[in-house]
């Protein structure tokens, strides 16, 4: 799951526009499967069953672009609700609202 702070109409925007960049570059591997905003923040969410390869694939999509500085990153099993953080490098929390 990426995620990122939300506070305007403009950032449902670019929570578009970036799922727009996903879904043309991201490889067939992993599924972009929507995305949500609510209290505070947008996420995007990804389908993989390598999400570190996703997460590789997604920095290096994204990784120059000024929004990645703000951005979160984070996987689960489906069946399970505990998120293991893989960006910001040193973030241990991470939690969907």
């Amino acid at each position: 799951m990426l995620q990122w702070p939300a506070a305007s109409l403009k950032d449902y925007d670019a929570i578009i526009e970036i799922e727009n960049v996903l879904i043309e570059h991201l490889s067939q591997e992993h599924e972009l499967d929507g995305h949500d905003a609510g209290s505070g923040q947008m996420n995007i969410f990804v389908h993989s069953n390598n999400p570190k390869k996703a997460f590789n694939e997604v920095k290096a999509i994204l990784g120059s672009r000024d929004f990645w500085v703000d951005a979160r990153v984070a996987y689960r099993r489906i069946t399970k609700s505990e998120y293991t953080v893989l960006w910001p490098p040193n973030a241990t929390e991470f939690r969907v609202d």
